[in-house]
């Protein structure tokens, strides 16, 4: 039996853009990426600290380095400059090896950096 558990999250970024001009998907710093264990196309969960709204969409690569966190599309009617998010990916496992995987979780600071 497969089931789903948490595989990533970025936890309270925040959102530093909402365009409804992009055709979807949410733009991610690629630090944060890599830091996260998030790729390019991933299906992504978003929440909104501020709202309550969760979407879900796919992620887009952003500078590294910019701190970007942007909404695209009808997502950025769910979301304002300056909300604070968690953005989250789930993965599909096997029950037994589920019980020992350990989730990636980040904690960006000021700027949707990386803590050292």
């Amino acid at each position: 039996m497969e089931i789903q558990i948490l595989k990533s999250k970025i936890h309270r970024a925040v959102v530093t853009e909402a365009n409804i001009d992009y055709i979807g998907s949410i733009t991610i710093d690629e630090d944060l990426m890599d830091a996260a264990n998030l790729i390019v196309n991933e299906q992504v969960h978003v929440l909104n600290y501020r709202n309550g709204a969760r979407i879900v969409t796919y992620v887009i690569k952003g500078e590294r380095g910019s701190g970007i966190i942007c909404l695209n599309g009808p997502a950025a009617l769910q979301f304002s400059k300056d909300d604070l998010a968690v953005i989250i990916s789930y993965a599909n496992m096997d029950f037994e090896a589920a019980k020992s995987f350990k989730p990636t979780v980040i904690f960006p600071v000021s700027g949707n950096k990386l803590a050292l």
